[in-house]
């Protein structure tokens, strides 16, 4: 009874009021928002002001020197072949290297889920290396690989004999030789993301699709892609948006050429900016390809929407 006298005397904790539980709701997201705010939303009205300015060379000497030009800098870039070759180049590496990333990354991740594969572990660590490795080094890397001469690449083809490609110096393969090494460089991080949420489906799932009498490649269509379209929505987002900032890859192995016929968005943005000292004509190109990003991005949405993906 002097228990009971106790437990039942004992003070109840009254819930906070609504203002109180939102005060505090906005105390533990104040530190995310002031980060965005800080390292996103300022630098993004930032660029946008530039690129409404004449902002150059001689304005980092003398900020009086700046001068606001509206719209100019867009006009220009609207009528400067080099930017819609750069706008056709990064949409040609979107467009191929995108499924052939996510088709890759999706393969190896569904091999490894498999528990007939020895050593999964090891397999893993492997595939995903290159993610990890300098960029640079792994870069100059496939350079002498790719090389016309004494590349291995072409070693293995004139062994089949098959004539030496110049990848890197025809217009024709390079954007086929820069997809090959960035789907060699990245996929294993996808690879990752996709393994992690194959192993979240039930295996009775695939039990029932065995008994309804279907195959590997049924049950792949039928159970492991609806299990996993929000997952593969992600991919397809950050896939995207890397593609779209395809910069070191071409720098480094091919500076833009052959015939600028490598040059993506990016790389213009830098020549702009650092080769030529157009800050304003270059921050209006990193807003146009922010715009783009944003613009596919949201129509992935719509379309993963439409055809259930959030279900």
């Amino acid at each position: 009874m002097t228990l009971a006298a106790t437990i039942i005397a004992k003070p109840v904790r009254k819930a906070g009021t609504p203002r109180s539980r939102e005060r505090a709701a906005w105390g533990f997201v104040a530190p995310a928002l002031i980060a965005i705010a800080v390292f996103f939303a300022i630098p993004v009205f930032s660029a946008l002001l530039l690129s409404l300015t004449d902002f150059d060379i001689y304005a980092l000497a003398d900020i009086a020197n700046v001068r606001f030009v509206g719209l100019q800098n867009y006009e220009r870039l609207l009528g400067n072949p080099l930017f819609w070759t750069a706008m056709k180049n990064t949409g040609l590496f979107a467009v191929l290297g995108v499924p052939l990333s996510i088709a890759t990354s999706l393969a190896a991740a569904v091999i490894l889920n498999a528990r007939v594969v020895k050593w999964r572990p090891l397999w893993r660590v492997i595939f995903f290396a290159p993610f990890v490795t300098t960029l640079v080094a792994t870069a100059v890397l496939w350079n002498y690989l790719l090389h016309t001469r004494y590349g291995v690449i072409n070693w293995v083809l004139t062994s089949f004999g098959l004539p030496a490609v110049d990848w890197l110096g025809d217009p024709s393969t390079s954007i086929p030789a820069i997809l090959m090494f960035v789907v060699w460089k990245s996929f294993g991080y996808n690879m990752l993301i996709f393994l992690a949420v194959l192993q979240t489906v039930p295996d009775d799932l695939y039990e029932a699709a065995r008994i309804d009498g279907a195959g590997p490649w049924k049950s792949f269509l039928n159970v492991t892609l609806p299990a996993i379209g929000p997952t593969l929505l992600l991919v397809s987002i950050i896939s995207v948006a890397g593609f779209f900032q395809l910069f070191a890859e071409p720098y480094v192995m091919t500076q833009g050429g052959p015939a600028q016929s490598t040059v993506t968005v990016l790389y213009f943005m830098y020549e702009e900016g650092f080769k030529w000292w157009n800050l304003g004509s270059a921050s209006a190109v990193a807003f146009i390809l922010f715009l783009c990003i944003l613009a596919i991005t949201l129509v992935q949405l719509a379309v993963a929407r439409r055809m259930g993906a959030y279900e």
